[in-house]
């Protein structure tokens, strides 16, 4: 019996990835119904994150003072984009709190340049990146100096704060009776504020940043 031969597949030539200026990307978010973060060239879609994820971000910024000891500060929640230089990315972090008035890249009031502190709400899916490549980005921030890492699945905050010496060290906080101390501004809060009214019976959750690790040393 006579078999036939298959006929060769060809293969496809792989797809080369679009690069984009900062520019390019810009113009696009403008029009854009979802957000995307931009990491030297490449565009990263975002989608929404949980009802825990949300209501941790607006408790924090409902608790955090406008001002300590004659000292302003300005608090952002996740719609505007904060432009690191050195890494060349556009992100947009939970919650960034500003010293007094916020720098932005030229005439842009979209995007700003200079947070203090930076809170991030942790999934099970973003958490190596907010620990890792993004993290690493923010430190090349001269102003940065602490960040804040909430988990919304159980009570538990990583804290890294720049000492004198300009090393980072990490306080962790894992019972609703602990108090979040914050180095960078003169404020306490009680960890049962920040989680209040959350859920932890809820597990579903949606990506709320980014899964892309694109190394942030370039």
């Amino acid at each position: 019996m006579q078999t036939q031969e298959k006929p060769a597949i060809a293969k496809q030539p792989p797809t080369e990835k679009r690069h984009y200026t900062p520019e390019e990307y810009l113009a696009l978010e403008e029009s854009a119904i979802d957000k995307s973060e931009y990491h030297d060239g490449e565009i990263i879609p975002m989608t929404g994150g949980t009802a825990n994820h949300n209501k941790i971000a607006l408790n924090f910024c409902r608790k955090f003072p406008f001002s300590v000891n004659g000292q302003n500060y300005e608090t952002f929640i996740n719609d505007l984009r904060l432009w690191i230089p050195l890494t060349r990315r556009y992100v947009y972090p939970d919650i960034m709190v500003i010293q007094g008035e916020p720098v932005y890249q030229a005439s842009n009031k979209t995007l700003v340049t200079n947070p203090l502190l930076i809170v991030e709400v942790l999934s099970n899916s973003t958490k190596d990146y907010d620990r890792g490549g993004k993290f690493l980005a923010y430190r090349s921030i001269p102003e940065f100096q602490e960040y804040i890492l909430v988990d919304q699945y159980s009570y538990h905050i990583e804290q890294f704060a720049k000492n004198s010496n300009g090393k980072w060290e990490l306080t962790e906080y894992d019972s609703e009776e602990s108090v979040l101390t914050l180095e960078s501004v003169e404020f306490q809060m009680p960890l049962r504020e920040i989680y209040e009214r959350i859920n932890f019976e809820v597990k579903a959750e949606e990506v709320s940043q980014p899964t892309s690790d694109i190394p942030a040393s370039r």
